[in-house]
């Protein structure tokens, strides 16, 4: 373990997929302690592949427990003394119906921040609906927006709710009740719901939706790509590059570095004239490759970017001048974010290897027994 702005705090994740592991990955790159708690008897969370791959698991330990039986409920209560937070992502009643809800666990730690994701919120009458990303981000109304005029939505991955909606709001919400218990000295629930944080991503869009600036239609918004000068374009080598000249100054930079003659170009806030003039800059781009493209924009206020495979991200200059990626167990990922100037964010170990890997170590180091852990795997509450 290395240090961090959140070296000292101990975090409980009950296993979950999508938002809850990545905020977890997020507080545990900060310091916290985070131990995972898997479940036993149940299948596999996710798609089975290399543990090594399982990025989102990274410096956290893992204890396989029967949460179900009533001795691995009480253990995780055991546990939950001396936390500081717990997140979790089961549908609303879950938790309580394990006798692990919030009043459960306020009993024995008034003090715990006690976490909740989910995608539609803990009330309301699709709660305890089953869903996943982009029926969330659908309903916030962010699908319907983002994609080409006379196309159907494109879902970016689940980019907005899952990990933006979703894993950053529950973060947000743990480390701000965090904060807020300094002074009260109590915990309190902290209800994060998909639904929620892609509502609050949309709030610029419902300002100018209120003011009548939000284009109806799909596709037709400028910060959609709908504008010829904040779009992609396709080059020779049938790659793409970004341009986002959104202000006079930089698309006159824009013109001066592609050599069009201003004069040449109409008015460019006349939505009449963007079909001709995205014609006219996608024969310009087409005429060399990306990375000759680079050559000549990149770096400059013409707002240019190449558009990077995944797998190009890494070696990019200036990810590279950044360390904006890590090494860990073999395998590059994302370095940890954000940065603090005192007390840094680092990689805190492996990913787990396996459920229940470090069962033994986390149980003595809570205060059980030698006889205590035997006994508990006797019973088959601990893997």
């Amino acid at each position: 373990m290395t240090g961090g702005p959140l070296q000292g705090f101990k975090l409980i994740e009950m296993a979950a997929i999508g938002p809850v592991p990545l905020a977890g990955m997020l507080l545990a790159d900060m310091g916290a302690q985070v131990l995972r708690i898997d479940r036993l008897g149940e299948a596999d969370l996710g798609i089975k592949r290399d543990p090594r791959f399982d990025v989102a698991s990274r410096g956290k330990r893992s204890l396989a427990l029967d949460i179900k039986s009533a001795a691995g409920r009480e253990v995780v209560l055991r546990l939950a003394r001396d936390a500081d937070a717990l997140i979790e992502g089961f549908r609303p009643g879950v938790m309580e119906r394990l006798g692990l809800g919030p009043a459960d666990c306020h009993a024995v730690n008034p003090g715990l921040v006690f976490g909740r994701m989910t995608g539609w919120g803990q009330q309301g009458p699709l709660a305890q609906a089953a869903a996943h990303d982009m029926n969330y981000i659908a309903l916030t109304g962010a699908l319907e927006a983002i994609g080409e005029a006379g196309r159907p939505p494109v879902a970016p991955l689940n980019l907005v709710g899952d990990f933006g909606g979703g894993s950053m709001f529950l973060a947000m919400g743990v480390l701000a009740a965090l904060l807020e218990r300094t002074r009260s000295g109590r915990g309190q629930v902290v209800d994060a719901a998909i639904v929620d944080g892609v509502g609050a991503l949309m709030a610029g869009v419902h300002g100018q939706l209120a003011g009548g600036t939000w284009r109806a239609q799909r596709g037709e918004h400028i910060l959609g790509g709908a504008a010829p000068w904040n779009t992609v374009y396709a080059t020779r080598d049938g790659r793409h590059v970004s341009v986002c000249a959104i202000e006079q100054r930089f698309f006159a930079e824009l013109l001066k570095r592609l050599d069009v003659d201003p004069a040449s170009v109409p008015d460019r806030m006349d939505r009449a004239n963007w079909p001709a003039l995205r014609e006219r800059f996608a024969a310009i781009f087409a005429t060399r490759t990306r990375d000759d493209w680079c050559a000549l924009l990149e770096g400059s206020d013409a707002c240019f970017a190449p558009v990077l495979h995944v797998s190009e991200a890494p070696q990019h200059p200036h990810a590279q001048a950044r360390q904006a990626f890590v090494m860990n167990d073999g395998v590059r990922q994302p370095a940890p974010a954000p940065r603090f100037d005192r007390t840094p964010s680092a990689v805190q170990g492996p990913t787990i290897a396996r459920p229940g890997q470090h069962g033994d170590a986390v149980l003595r180091d809570s205060g059980f027994s030698d006889a205590e852990v035997a006994a508990l795997r006797a019973a088959g509450v601990v893997a």
